[in-house]
């Protein structure tokens, strides 16, 4: 049995991806690492960092993003399935620039693995999230994010990401997949408020591209704004051993509002959100109300 990893990424140095400590979390299970790197702007470093690791496992595949404006296109899907139809693994582990996996995981996700080979009913795998929110001890519980998510597909099948490459389709037909009991530490919220601010005007304009109103959703704005911390869930656990000195960098916590109140508000504020989460979490035991769920959980 073979596993590839895979995964794309461009400005990941720029942009305050902890691109190196998402490879090397994973890379320990796996056969293989093919990333596509997109050409970066000037004195992107992405390329480099990948070097660094000095694996021979991983294998860089050189990108140009085409971001000509185009209905129903997703750069970010392009680059994903660019690296994925390159993988030889019998399953391929997908993981996105700022997405870690602990180290305590990797023995179940190869037993899985290894488990459900010879079951071609089972196209994919399932992981929890744990989405982390403006610093790294605060994490988000709500109906506005996405709790699970696909990230390990069986290759050879037409598996092919979907969208905006936040989950897998073969052509339009959704994966069956088992839930595996281990979670993916998404810290794509937490960077340096003018990071923060400057990777989401980079989103806005990649993610939707199809659009003609993107100069609406940008407001001027020199410092992303996290909004109150205050009622968040406090992480109490250990982080993945890889993101370590990645963490000891953080050096914005004295700008974030820690307690209080605050006049921003985003998704998860809004009444509506908070009252789906409250049903959920406390009167359905963290069983989503509805939402969309892009697979089909075998039992």
């Amino acid at each position: 049995m073979k596993i590839s990893g895979f995964s794309f990424a461009r400005n990941a140095d720029t942009l305050y991806y902890p691109l190196v400590e998402s490879i090397r979390s994973i890379l320990p299970i796996c056969d293989e690492f093919v990333i596509a790197v997109g050409k970066g702007s000037a004195g992107d470093r992405t390329r480099e960092l990948i070097c660094s690791i000095g694996d021979p496992r991983i294998r860089i595949l050189d990108t140009v993003w085409d971001e000509v404006v185009r209905p129903g296109r997703h750069v970010f899907a392009e680059q994903t399935n660019l690296a994925l139809s390159n993988c030889i693994g019998d399953w391929c582990f997908y993981l996105q620039s700022d997405e870690v996996v602990h180290e305590r995981y990797l023995p179940v996700v190869r037993d899985f693995c290894s488990k459900h080979l010879s079951n071609r009913q089972v196209e994919g795998m399932l992981f929890h999230y744990r989405h982390f929110w403006g610093d790294y001890r605060h994490f988000l519980v709500s109906h506005a994010w996405y709790p699970k998510e696909i990230r390990l597909v069986r290759n050879g099948v037409g598996v092919r990401s979907h969208r905006d490459a936040q989950s897998f389709r073969i052509g339009p037909h959704k994966l069956r997949v088992v839930q595996l009991p281990a979670e993916v530490f998404h810290y794509g919220w937490v960077r340096p408020p003018h990071l923060m601010q400057t990777k989401v005007t980079s989103m806005r304009k990649t993610y939707w591209q199809c659009r003609k109103d993107v100069p609406k959703l940008e407001k001027p704005r020199v410092d992303f704004d996290y909004g109150s911390l205050a009622k968040l869930p406090v992480y109490t656990g250990t982080h993945p051993e890889v993101m370590q000195a990645w963490i000891q960098k953080m050096d914005w916590g004295d700008r974030l509002v820690q307690s209080g109140v605050s006049p921003t508000k985003h998704k998860h504020d809004r009444l509506k959100y908070r009252m789906l989460t409250f049903i959920e979490q406390k009167l359905l035991g963290g069983r989503p109300l509805g939402g969309f769920k892009n697979y089909r959980l075998l039992d």
